[in-house]
């Protein structure tokens, strides 16, 4: 072992103590704040932080992707992007459904999309931001989720997809409006960023539409401070939510990599120059929204208490969601 990784070790192990002389903290009734949402953090979160920052991984790196990974093969979805919050999220999630790549199946300004009139707004901004009409309806008092009726009473010749959030973890009927999504050909994104871990028909909510987000705000099931993410199944949107997320750029090459999609240096691009470099090709207007490596190292621990997190009645769980209902039965 190097000097170098000898003082490494030194640090982490302080910073271990630290923690548990912080922790030791005690409880005063009266005097101590109890919260009603907040980050549940512990030794092995702090050190993974100190280690990112050690080691200088200062924008998306390893832990990114072994996040992006993990995240995937929780809710058994082929592909997970994060994003630097989940709002975040669901403007990459929906602009990605714009993309001149999807020819006739695209989204373009004037359509429709149904949302409930009671939610958070970057639900509802991605929409207008694109330039598409939000048809508003209502939810119901106790689940506050809408209802498959008034979806499809909402459903016009115009509308051409459907987004809305599973209310504070409790799951809107996703069985059915993904049914009803099917029937009338519409996109269906599902914001999940309040329900991690919720279920529905004995499946995990983000699972059912053809995109879902989530938020890793410590108000969260599991947090990075911020962040977001974008999972999905399909890999030709998986492929364009990168794009949207990475500055709209049409190459999949990791940064610092030279020449992983192997026609970096040998592709045809219109009529641009053959071999023109294809990393520097940007097929959509796109944006800038990655999540950095010390985020995802406090995710990739995080990640690992999910189910703990989200245990009714648990009293452990970091966020606003726990005690939700997690299940229509």
């Amino acid at each position: 072992m190097s000097h170098a990784q000898d003082t490494a070790e030194t640090i982490l192990e302080l910073v271990r103590t630290y923690h548990a002389e912080q922790d030791a903290a005690e409880f005063v009734p009266g005097e101590t704040p109890l919260l009603s949402s907040g980050a549940v953090l512990e030794e092995r979160d702090r050190v993974a932080l100190v280690k990112a920052a050690l080691e200088m991984r200062i924008a998306a790196g390893p832990n990114s992707r072994e996040f992006e990974r993990s995240f995937a093969r929780y809710f058994g979805l082929r592909k997970a992007h994060l994003t630097n919050s989940g709002s975040s999220a669901n403007l990459v999630a929906l602009s990605s459904l714009t993309s001149p790549q999807l020819g006739d199946d695209r989204l373009r300004p004037g359509d429709e999309v149904i949302t409930v009139a009671a939610g958070f707004p970057t639900t509802v901004n991605p929409i207008l931001q694109n330039g598409m009409v939000p048809v508003f309806v209502d939810t119901e008092l106790g689940t506050y989720n809408t209802s498959p009726e008034r979806v499809a009473d909402a459903i016009g010749p115009r509308t051409r997809a459907i987004m809305i959030a599973h209310a504070l973890g409790n799951p809107f009927p996703a069985t059915e409006i993904a049914d009803l999504a099917r029937e009338h050909g519409l996109y269906l994104v599902e914001d999940n960023c309040d329900a991690v871990g919720s279920r529905y028909d004995g499946r995990l909510t983000g699972t059912f539409g053809h995109l879902a987000t989530t938020s890793f705000y410590p108000a969260h099931h599991i947090t990075m401070g911020e962040g977001g993410c974008v999972v999905t199944g399909d890999l030709r949107l998986a492929r364009l939510v990168e794009s949207m997320r990475d500055w709209g750029r049409d190459c999949w090459c990791e940064p610092g990599d030279s020449n992983t999609c192997f026609k970096r240096f040998d592709h045809q691009m219109g009529s641009l120059p053959h071999g023109y470099d294809h990393k520097y090709i940007f097929s959509h207007v796109g944006y800038n929204l990655k999540s950095t490596d010390l985020q995802a190292a406090l995710g990739v621990q995080q990640l690992a208490r999910v189910e703990e997190f989200g245990a009714p009645g648990g009293g452990t769980g970091s966020g606003c969601t726990t005690g939700w209902p997690t299940s229509r039965d």
